[in-house]
C-alpha cells in the first residue's frame, strides 16, 4: 500500500472493510464496519438500528474521558474511539462512515496498526483536492493541573508530546514529528497502548480494563515490562501522541503546531473543542 505523501487531497476507503474484536473496558465483542462516504468527515450508525442514520462526530459529543474517549450519540454510548480515528485521520482519509455493532471499539493489538491494515487491505478512494487544513490565528493553551496543551499558528501541522513517569522504565520522553501519512503508519500507529501492573486489580473492581491483556497491551511494574519486546524503545510517548491524533480527529486535523504535556483525553478533546470553537486564519 503507498500511503499519500500528505494531506493535500480528500480520500475515503476504496470498499467497505470490516473488524471485530474486544473491547479494553467492556471485555464485550463488538464489530466495526468502515464504508466509503461522499460526505465529509467522519459518521457514525450503527448496525443493529440502521435506521436511526449516521450522525457526524464532533467534539461536542465527548461524554467521558477517564482512561479513553466516550462519545454519547442520542441514546448510544461508543467508547475508546481514540484509536480508530488516529488511524483514519491519520492515513489521510477525510470522510468514512463507521458502523458499530456494539458500545465500544475493539482495542485489537492496542494500537492503531491493524486499522491501518484494513484500511490499506481496501485502499484508498482519491476523491480531489482538499481544502487545506484549519490554520489558527493566535495560540491556544490550555492547563489541567500539572497537564498542558498548546495550539501555535504554523504552516504545517506538527506534534509533539512529552510524558513523565515516576516507574523507571519509561520516565520521561518526548516525541516531535511533523505528520504525513506516511509517517502515521511508520511511526505512530503501530504504538501499543500501555498501563501498570499496580493498577490493574483496582481498575477492573471499577468496572474497567475488563478486555485487556498482556496481548493488547503493554503493562508496566516499575522498572520493567512484562511482556517485551516493546516496538519502540519510546513507544508509550509514541502512543501518547496516537491518542492526541485520534482526539484532535474528532475536530479534524489543523494546520498547527500542537505540543501536550503529559496529555490525556480529557485535555486533547478540550483541545479539540477549542479549536473548532476559535475563529481560524485563512
Amino acid at each position: 500500500m503507498v500511503w499519500p505523501s500528505d494531506y493535500s487531497r480528500r480520500h475515503t476507503v476504496a470498499a467497505a472493510v470490516e473488524r471485530r474484536g474486544v473491547g479494553l473496558h467492556s471485555g464485550s465483542t463488538t464489530r466495526v464496519r468502515l464504508e466509503p462516504s461522499d460526505q465529509p468527515g467522519f459518521r457514525v450508525g450503527w448496525l443493529q438500528q440502521p435506521a436511526l442514520g449516521l450522525q457526524p462526530l464532533h467534539p461536542g459529543l465527548v461524554h467521558e474521558t477517564r482512561l479513553c474517549t466516550c462519545l454519547q450519540l442520542g441514546e448510544q454510548r461508543l467508547a475508546t474511539v481514540e484509536h480508530l480515528l488516529a488511524a483514519l485521520a491519520g492515513t489521510g482519509l477525510s470522510q468514512v462512515d463507521l458502523w458499530i455493532d456494539g458500545e465500544e471499539i475493539p482495542l485489537l493489538d492496542g494500537s492503531a496498526a491493524p486499522w491501518v491494515d484494513a484500511i490499506g487491505e481496501v485502499g484508498l478512494q482519491d476523491l480531489g483536492p482538499r481544502e487545506p487544513l484549519p490554520a489558527i490565528d493566535n495560540p491556544i493553551t490550555l492547563q489541567q493541573g500539572n497537564s498542558v496543551a498548546v495550539a501555535l499558528p504554523s504552516d504545517q501541522l506538527s506534534l509533539t508530546a512529552a510524558i513523565e513517569f515516576s516507574q523507571a522504565v519509561i520516565g520521561r520522553q518526548l516525541y516531535s514529528i511533523v505528520l504525513t501519512p506516511e509517517r502515521f503508519v511508520a511511526e505512530i500507529a503501530p504504538a501499543r497502548t500501555f498501563g501498570f501492573r499496580d493498577q490493574v486489580e483496582q481498575l477492573r473492581q471499577a468496572g474497567l480494563i475488563r478486555g485487556g491483556d498482556l496481548d493488547n497491551a503493554l503493562v508496566c511494574d516499575g522498572d520493567r515490562w512484562l511482556n517485551p519486546p516493546l516496538r519502540f524503545a519510546d513507544e508509550p510517548v509514541r502512543h501518547k501522541l496516537l491518542d492526541l491524533i485520534g482526539d484532535l480527529a474528532l475536530a479534524g486535523l489543523p494546520r498547527a503546531q500542537v505540543i501536550a504535556y503529559r496529555g490525556s483525553h480529557a485535555l486533547h478533546t478540550a483541545l479539540a473543542a477549542a479549536l473548532v470553537n476559535r475563529p481560524h486564519a485563512a
